[in-house]
C-alpha cells in the first residue's frame, strides 16, 4: 500500500501508535513563515495500511503554507486558532481557482492532487490540523519541484512552458 512492511504483530509495542508534541507551536521564522508537523507512518508505524494520517500546520502572522500537492491523499483542514485564506485550483481545462478565508472553527477540503494552499489573514499566529486519507501522502511543493529539481528541468522547456525570460527561468532555479 505505501512500501513499507508491517512489523513483525510479536514486536508491537504502544510506542508504535502513539504520537507525542502537536500541541507544541513550531518554528515559523523561515522565508515562507510556516511549519508543518507531519504524523505519517514515517512517525506514526502504527498508521500503516490505514489509509489515514494528518499533520499540524503553524503560521506567522502573513504565513503561507505555498503551493502544493498531495499525489496520493486528499485533505481536510481544521483551522482550530487565527484566520486563513484557503485555496485550490480545479484541473485543467477549466483551471478554476477555488477560493475562502476560514475562521477559527472552520473546516475546509482539498481534493486529492490538486494544488491548493493556505496564507494567513490574520493579525497573529495561525494554527491548523489537516487530515489525509493516506498514511503516505506525499507532498510535491510546486515551485520546488518546477524550479529545485535535480537534475534541472531544462531552461529551454521552462522558457517555453512558462512564457518567461531565461534570465528569469535561471535565477528561480538558482534559488531553489
Amino acid at each position: 500500500m505505501n512500501g513499507l512492511a508491517c512489523k513483525d504483530p510479536k514486536a508491537v509495542e504502544a510506542d508504535d501508535f502513539s504520537f507525542g508534541g502537536l500541541h507544541l507551536a513550531a518554528n515559523t521564522s523561515n522565508p515562507i513563515g510556516s511549519s508543518v508537523t507531519p504524523v505519517t507512518v514515517s512517525q506514526l508505524p502504527g498508521l500503516n495500511t490505514l489509509g489515514i494520517s494528518l499533520v499540524r500546520i503553524d503560521y506567522a502572522p502573513s504565513g503561507i503554507n505555498p503551493p502544493h500537492t498531495h499525489p496520493r491523499a486528499s485533505e481536510v483542514l481544521t483551522l482550530l486558532e487565527g484566520s486563513l485564506e484557503v485555496g485550490f485550483v480545479t484541473s485543467t481545462p477549466e483551471n478554476r481557482h477555488i477560493t475562502k478565508v476560514l475562521h477559527k472553527g472552520d473546516v475546509f477540503v482539498f481534493p486529492i492532487g490538486l494544488v491548493h494552499y493556505q496564507r494567513n489573514v490574520g493579525s497573529g499566529n495561525a494554527v491548523a490540523i489537516a487530515a489525509l486519507s493516506s498514511q503516505n501522502p506525499g507532498v510535491v511543493i510546486v515551485a520546488s519541484a518546477v524550479f529545485g529539481s535535480r537534475p534541472s528541468i531544462g531552461s529551454d522547456i521552462l522558457v517555453k512552458a512558462l512564457q518567461i525570460d531565461r534570465g528569469v527561468v535561471n535565477y528561480l532555479q538558482s534559488i531553489f
